[in-house]
Formats: C-alpha cells, sequence, structure tokens
C-alpha cells in the first residue's frame, strides 16, 4: 500500500526518530510459517527424506525472508511521520485518535474511507487514525494498527513516546 501523498519520499528523515514500531506477526504467525514449511516434507518425502528436509528448509528460510522485509516500521520524528512505505511532514498531520475493540473493527470497515492509507495487519486489534491535512492531498486520514497506540499518538501530538 502506497500513499497517494505528494510529500512521499523515498529515503528516511535524517532526523533521530521519537518513536518506533515494526509491525511484527504475532506468534501465530510464525506457527503458521513452520506449518506451511513442515507441509514441505509431506509433499517432497515420497521422492526423498532428504529432499522434504530440504524442502522444508527452503520454504521456511523463503517464508521468513519474506515476512522480514515485509513488515512495515512506524516512525515519527521531529519532521516526519512515516508509516509502512508512507511518509509526511509533520505540518501535515492533524488529529490523531485511537481505537479499540469494536471500535477499531468499525475503522476498518463500515467507518472506512475508500480514500484513507491503510497499513493495517489482522494480528494487531487496536488503530490510530492520523488526520491528514494537507491540501493537495486527497488522503484524508492514514489508519494504522499498532501494538502501542498510546505511545504513538503521544509522539504524533509532541508529548514523547
Amino acid at each position: 500500500m502506497s500513499s497517494t501523498s505528494p510529500h512521499s519520499a523515498t529515503s528516511p528523515s535524517p532526523a533521530a526518530p521519537t518513536y518506533t514500531e515494526k509491525l511484527w506477526p504475532n506468534l501465530w504467525g510464525w506457527v503458521i510459517v513452520l506449518g506451511l514449511s513442515a507441509a514441505g516434507i509431506l509433499i517432497f518425502i515420497p521422492i526423498s527424506i532428504e529432499a522434504g528436509f530440504v524442502a522444508f528448509g527452503v520454504l521456511l528460510v523463503v517464508q521468513i525472508v519474506v515476512l522480514v522485509t515485509s513488515t512495515p516500521t512506524i516512525a515519527v520524528t521531529e519532521d516526519t511521520l512515516q508509516v509502512g512505505r508512507a511518509q509526511i511532514e509533520r505540518k501535515f498531520v492533524g488529529d490523531v485518535s485511537i481505537h479499540f475493540g469494536d471500535d477499531a473493527t468499525a475503522q476498518r470497515g463500515i467507518k472506512l474511507n475508500g480514500l484513507a492509507y491503510l497499513c493495517i495487519r489482522g494480528w494487531i486489534k487496536p488503530v490510530v487514525k492520523i488526520e491528514i491535512l494537507d491540501p493537495e492531498d486527497r488522503t484524508p486520514y492514514w489508519l494504522t494498527s499498532s501494538r502501542n497506540p498510546e505511545h504513538l499518538a503521544a509522539a504524533l501530538r509532541g508529548k514523547g513516546a
């Protein structure tokens, strides 16, 4: 998912982050990776036991690499906000709200604006809604999952993490 923001940049801000978070998969995500890799054993064991274990190893490494490289980062610096691949100047960040439980589900579903930028992960229930004030950007807000929504909101409001 990429932002439609004209202020997106490909290089990270040189300023030190005041808040960072990686949206890693939860324990069950890693268990699924192990299970799918183990399926390689079942598929290739009729050929040979060695082929089954090689398939397991290859599948495990490939899935771990994909998960690690595709895990988005949230980073707040003095000047910028980066959520996944999107980045915007902090001066364009407006109201920040935190949503839990059924309200978070509604924000990801029936209350979702089709123009919003999303960086949500199903295994992380709370979401943070970040209003975008840039008049040249049609994106009304960013919606991101966060395991520490209070810290993210505090950093965006300038109160530290």
